[in-house]
């Protein structure tokens, strides 16, 4: 079985896989036209377009999401709800954690636990995502939720499960998810 590591070198903006094979060592990076083509197709989805999200890059353990608030993020006193804070962590910690996965496989959230740390009426949401952890079969993902003047608003974790033979839905061609170095 290949034994997976991730490392980031200095003057390269992706992170870099390396797999030991046998006793041979390969190492793979996230093909950048799969990422252009997934996250324009994330972007026009409909629960991504009903609260105006967007995914704004990815990368093997990061991610950054954003909000453009509006009057259909807020509750009735005014505040942005809870619940757009919960997507976008959701989200974030996903697409943290999502690139590490086999090319077949596809993700899903089997837990979410966050704190809602200031509130906010209006202005940017931007979500940072972090993988802390890729395994087989679970992933842990975690997410920071700034406004644009960079003040904190909450932060959270999420469980994910892999689920193999879970094909990313395009119409079309794919480009390949990794690219052999």
């Amino acid at each position: 079985m290949p034994i997976s590591r991730f490392l980031a070198f200095p003057g390269i903006n992706a992170a870099v896989e390396i797999l030991l094979v046998g006793e041979k060592f390969k190492m793979r990076r996230i093909n950048p036209d799969y990422v252009r083509v997934v996250s324009e197709t994330a972007n026009r989805s409909p629960y991504f377009t009903l609260i105006s999200m967007r995914l704004v890059s990815f990368a093997i353990g990061e991610c950054r999401l954003e909000i453009d608030l509006g009057n259909k993020h807020l509750q009735p006193f005014g505040l942005v709800h809870g619940g757009v804070f919960s997507s976008i962590i959701d989200a974030a910690a996903f697409w943290a954690v999502y690139p590490e996965i086999d090319e077949n496989s596809g993700m899903t959230s089997v837990d979410l636990k966050l704190n809602y740390l200031a509130p906010a009426q209006g202005g940017k949401l931007i979500a940072k995502g972090r993988r802390i952890k890729s395994g087989r079969t679970l992933g842990l993902g975690e997410a920071e939720v700034i406004d644009d003047a960079g003040r904190i608003l909450a932060h959270g974790t999420s469980t994910l499960m892999t689920l193999p033979n879970m094909q990313f839905e395009y119409d079309g061609d794919l480009p390949p998810k990794f690219i052999n170095m």
